[in-house]
């Protein structure tokens, strides 16, 4: 794909260095988006299909909510997060399309694999390797973003690439919870995994490398190489508003991926759901409400800084301040269509940060830092966020569940493929049956409306943040 003109530059006196080499076409950044949101909505088909299916598969394995939040939060993140670090480097030496391609061929391999596993165990490994492959994406195309958008752009073009997760959710939710239900949970990660190998081939084949810096002629890459990982952490850390921005993110992450990984199991459990049912809900109020959240925030937040950069913190703690209330009166309801439209506008709220949160955090660093200055809050983000909050939603629900469970010991009587959440055939007694299923559907409601108190805390960060930018 030929999406290129030629332009030559000079430096000048000032020391501001210029590159020459190519520049993008304004068709090539559009195709260029659009396919790097692809790669990022596959990574989260990869990731959301294990909470489609989470309750299958707690049902065949006999498992806890505990080991479920597991399997989608610690196992994933633990890799994901710890390798994003050296594979960044690598992103900021060699070509980063060669390596998002790889990436993506990687985690859609890894997924397809976790429909073969016999045992928990097995599956931990497989969702181990799906975070090891998705550990080469953001970072790396992050860095191809604000190499092709000034920064006046960057924000806009980031809340687009952040269409990418919830993107992935209604595809992962709505595919994969229908074939869950017409073919079985192994079914659902085959289906959903392989395509993601077309998107590597896709990627590899049409997008090309831009220069360093080449969006903003005075970050141009220095010529004495890449600076070491220590000098990417001391200049954030050295910008107090990019300090209290990636607090705001990673706190309401932890929030945010433990609440959306357990809400086709909520739905299962306190409406009644089949697999497809929660899938489409699931869809609708994280994937649809997501997608509006990500771009309106983004454009909102464009254009609101070029007046005054404050916006930049204001826009993501307004969403998130009005937002968290709302999600938690969703969990409080007892009729879904209220809770899920509840859930869909808390949702959109929420969804405010993401764009401005990587503006700020890719302004502040030099072109050759930009791909470890992500890796590196992306491993905040994963390791708190995505590792801790499922895993915490989980230990909660069990607890809850437990101290409601009147009839005996909540994990003997009510852990077994015969009596879990209430559905399937049952060998016991009929009271039993619906007393585990109370316990279990009550347990999780507590503890989704627990955890969404942290959402207050990162509010509070974002509204520091904007106190620490100065007026235009």
């Amino acid at each position: 794909m030929n999406g290129f003109t030629m332009e030559e530059t000079m430096s000048d006196e000032s020391g501001t260095l210029r590159v020459r080499g190519i520049t993008p076409t304004a068709s090539y950044r559009v195709w260029l988006l659009s396919l790097l949101v692809l790669t990022y909505a596959w990574s989260f088909v990869d990731r959301i299909i294990l909470s489609v299916v989470g309750q299958a598969i707690k049902t065949e394995m006999n498992l806890t909510d505990l080991q479920l939040g597991l399997l989608g939060g610690l196992a994933f993140s633990i890799f994901y997060s710890v390798l994003s670090l050296p594979i960044s480097r690598l992103a900021e030496r060699y070509s980063r399309v060669m390596l998002i391609s790889v990436a993506i061929a990687g985690w859609s391999i890894m997924t397809a694999l976790c429909g073969t596993a016999g045992s928990y165990w097995q599956l931990l490994m497989y969702r181990i390797g799906v975070g090891i492959g998705e550990a080469g994406g953001t970072p790396a195309a992050h860095s191809l973003i604000a190499d092709q958008f000034p920064p006046e752009r960057r924000a806009t073009a980031l809340s687009i690439y952040a269409l990418g997760p919830p993107l992935g959710v209604f595809i992962g939710a709505l595919g994969g919870g229908w074939v869950a239900q017409h073919y079985g949970w192994r079914a659902a990660f085959l289906v959903m995994g392989l395509p993601g190998l077309i998107v590597a081939m896709l990627t590899y084949m049409t997008l090309r490398e831009p220069d360093r810096g080449a969006s903003e002629l005075g970050k141009a890459a220095a010529p004495e190489g890449v600076p070491s990982f220590a000098a990417v952490v001391r200049t954030l850390l050295a910008d107090k508003a990019a300090v209290q921005m990636v607090l705001g993110y990673v706190v309401g992450s932890f929030a945010l991926y433990g609440i959306n990984l357990f809400i086709p199991v909520y739905l299962t459990r306190a409406f009644g759901m089949n697999s497809a049912e929660a899938g489409l809900v699931f869809a609708v109020a994280i994937g649809v409400a997501g997608m509006i959240g990500n771009g309106f925030g983004g454009l909102l937040t464009d254009r609101l800084a070029s007046r005054n950069v404050q916006w930049y913190g204001l826009v993501p703690a307004l969403g998130t301040i009005i937002g968290f209330p709302i999600m938690a009166i969703a969990f409080l309801q007892r009729e879904w269509p209220v809770a899920i439209t509840l859930i869909f506008v808390s949702t959109v709220l929420l969804s405010f940060f993401y764009g401005a949160t990587n503006a700020v955090i890719q302004g502040t660093v030099t072109p050759r830092m930009r791909a470890r200055a992500a890796a590196f809050v992306l491993l905040l983000v994963s390791f708190v966020g995505q590792g801790g909050g499922p895993a915490v939603v989980g230990f909660l629900s069990d607890k809850f569940s437990a101290s409601l469970f009147t009839e005996g010991n909540y994990r003997l009587m009510c852990g077994t493929p015969h009596v879990t959440g209430g559905h399937g055939v049952s060998a016991f007694h009929g009271a039993l049956v619906e007393a585990c299923a109370d316990a279990s559907a009550t347990g999780i409601r507590y503890a989704m409306l627990s955890i969404t108190v942290v959402l207050a805390w990162s509010a509070l960060h974002y509204f520091l943040a904007s106190r620490t930018m100065r007026r235009r």
